[in-house]
C-alpha cells in the first residue's frame, strides 16, 4: 500500500443486518455439511443473503467433508463463511464439527443443496424461542425447476419427499437439512451419528426419549431441488434401506421379516396412489400422472433392493457404505 494511503474499509457482512454490532455474539450459527456440490453451496449461501433479523447478524460455517472439487473460489467469493474440513466421513460428523466451532446458543442446520426461502432464518429462531424442547424442523419443499414443466420425479418428491410433518407428528424426529436447535438441547441429545446410522432419525428420536420432542414450523421453509433422475433416487434409498437394515437387525428383526417388510413396499405403490393423485401438494392433473409412474416403479425398485441387500447380508457380505450425498 503506498505511503499514506487509507486502508480500504472492511466489506460489510451479508449475514448482518445493517447497524448489526459484529462485536457482539451472533444470533445464530448456522451450520452447512457440504460435499461436491460447490455450485449448489454457492446457491445456498445466496439465499442467506438478507436473512439476518433486525440490527443482528448470524454466522455461517460451512464444512467440508473431503470434497474432490476445490472450494477456493467459493472461499474468496464468500469471506464472510468459515470454511472447515471434516475428515471423518458423513454429515453427522461434520455437523458435530460445525457445533464444536459455533459461537452461538441457537443452532441451524440446512444442507448445502438445498435453500433457504425467505425468512427462514427469522421463522426458525421464532419457532426455536417459543419451543421449551428447544428442537423444531422446519418444511421442504421441492424446488421445482420449471413450474411450467413439472417433471413426473419432482411431481412425485413433491408429494412423497422431505414430509418433515410427518415425522414429526409420527416418528418423534425430524430432518437434519432443516433443523433449529438449541445448544444446550446439542449437548443432552448429541453428537449426530456417523455414516453408518440415519442420523436425523438417532438424533431426533434420542432427544424425544429423553423429554424435547421436535416442533414443526412450516414458516420455516427451505427448498430442495429434485433427483434428477431415477437412478439417483434408487441410490438413495438403497442407502436408506441399507441403515434401516441394519437398525432392523440391531432392534432384533429378523431377515425372514425383512423380506415381508419388501413386499410390502412393492406392492405399496398402488395403495398410495389416491394420495399422488389428491395431495395439496400436487401441480396439476399431468405431473400427478407422471409423478404416478414413478411412484409405482420405485416401489417396485426399493422392494427389490430390500430383497437383494437381505441376500446378501444372508451370504455374509457387507452392504457398505455409500456417498452421503449421492
Amino acid at each position: 500500500m503506498p505511503a499514506g494511503a487509507e486502508p480500504a474499509p472492511a466489506r460489510p457482512s451479508r449475514f448482518a443486518a445493517p447497524g448489526a454490532d459484529l462485536a457482539a455474539p451472533p444470533v445464530a450459527s448456522v451450520i452447512v455439511p457440504h460435499l461436491n456440490t460447490p455450485e449448489l453451496l454457492d446457491r445456498l449461501l445466496q439465499s442467506l443473503v438478507g436473512q439476518a433479523p433486525p440490527g443482528a447478524w448470524f454466522e455461517v460455517i460451512v464444512v467440508d467433508n473431503g470434497s474432490t472439487a476445490p472450494l477456493d473460489p467459493l472461499q474468496e467469493a464468500w469471506p464472510e463463511a468459515r470454511f472447515l474440513l471434516c475428515r471423518e466421513r458423513g454429515p453427522g460428523p461434520a455437523r458435530n464439527m460445525g457445533v464444536a466451532a459455533a459461537r452461538a446458543e441457537r443452532l441451524a442446520f440446512i444442507d448445502a443443496d438445498m435453500r433457504a426461502a425467505p425468512g427462514w432464518l427469522a421463522a426458525g429462531l421464532a419457532a426455536l424461542d417459543a419451543t421449551p424442547s428447544g428442537h423444531v424442523g422446519g418444511d421442504v419443499r421441492i424446488d421445482v425447476a420449471d413450474p411450467r414443466r413439472v417433471s413426473g420425479i419432482e411431481a412425485f418428491e413433491s408429494v412423497f419427499a422431505y414430509r418433515m410433518d410427518r415425522y414429526i407428528a409420527r416418528e418423534g424426529f425430524t430432518g437434519t437439512g432443516n433443523l433449529f436447535i438449541t445448544r444446550q438441547l446439542f449437548d443432552r441429545a448429541g453428537p449426530f451419528g456417523g455414516i453408518g446410522t440415519q442420523e436425523d432419525k438417532d438424533f431426533g428420536q434420542r432427544a424425544t426419549r429423553l423429554g424435547f420432542p421436535p416442533r414443526y414450523a412450516p414458516e420455516a421453509v427451505a427448498l430442495h431441488p429434485a433427483r434428477p433422475g431415477l437412478r439417483a433416487m434408487r441410490e438413495r434409498w438403497r442407502r436408506l434401506s441399507a441403515q434401516a437394515l441394519h437398525s432392523h437387525l440391531r432392534d432384533g428383526g429378523s431377515l425372514a421379516t425383512w423380506r415381508l417388510r419388501a413386499l410390502l413396499v412393492m406392492a405399496s405403490g398402488i395403495g398410495h396412489a389416491p394420495r399422488m393423485l389428491l395431495s395439496p401438494r400436487g401441480h396439476g392433473l399431468g405431473p400427478r400422472l407422471r409423478g404416478l409412474g414413478v411412484l409405482l416403479q420405485i416401489r417396485w425398485l426399493r422392494g427389490i433392493d430390500m430383497l437383494d441387500q437381505a441376500r446378501s447380508l444372508a451370504a455374509g457380505r457387507t452392504l457398505g457404505a455409500e456417498r452421503w450425498n449421492a
